[in-house]
């Protein structure tokens, strides 16, 4: 009798046990599961921070590339922050469910509106320019700039859209121009910009 009570308590025991190590098992993958969604949650809030850094814009288009893919050609109208008068359109594919996002882009910038002599005094004239607008393409960091140039000697503003990294051995890049020829900048050859403007 003492030996069978002692071997109903040994069963009891490595029933236990057993259920101790698969409960432990659950704990532990639980715990797991809550790190990868802290750090999935982390670099969600990266990207959404780092799109939020760029300057104010409205998709107007979205097209498929096919039924079997994720990726769209997204179309962004950007409006220069300083020339209110222009404003770009920059294509750019979008792969959703990709960490990679492909950095093929196009831009196109016109004269949609007014552009002063002013406008032109306030823009950085140097030949690096400055960036207008910025936006992230991918929770790796990857990021679209478009940055101003100014063509003084044509009197020209220059668009040039790139990705800070690398594809197949080469940074994307496009350009689009805006002449100013016709608009109220437009500076007869051998005016100053700012006697044309009343400073």
């Amino acid at each position: 009798m003492a030996n069978k009570v002692k071997k109903l308590g040994l069963e009891r025991n490595l029933a236990k046990s057993g259920f101790e190590i698969r409960w432990n098992a659950v704990l532990m993958f639980k715990e797991e599961m809550m790190k990868l969604l802290t750090t999935f949650t982390r670099l969600t809030a990266a990207a959404i921070l780092l799109g939020g850094l760029s300057a104010c814009g409205d998709d107007v288009g979205k097209v498929s590339l096919g039924l079997f893919t994720t990726k769209d050609v997204i179309i962004d109208a950007r409006q220069d922050p300083k020339i209110a008068g222009v404003t770009c359109h920059i294509s750019r594919v979008e792969a959703n469910l990709s960490l990679a996002d492909p950095s093929d882009m196009s831009i196109s910038c016109r004269q949609t509106g007014p552009i002063t002599a002013k406008d032109i005094a306030n823009i950085d004239r140097s030949k690096n320019g400055e960036i207008v607008f910025k936006q992230s393409l991918s929770i790796l960091f990857k990021t679209l700039k478009v940055r101003r140039i100014y063509d003084a000697d044509n009197q020209t503003l220059l668009y040039l859209s790139y990705s800070t990294k690398e594809t197949e051995g080469s940074h994307k890049h496009a350009l689009s121009t805006v002449p100013l020829y016709g608009t109220d900048a437009w500076v007869e050859s051998g005016v100053p910009i700012e006697k044309a403007e009343g400073l």
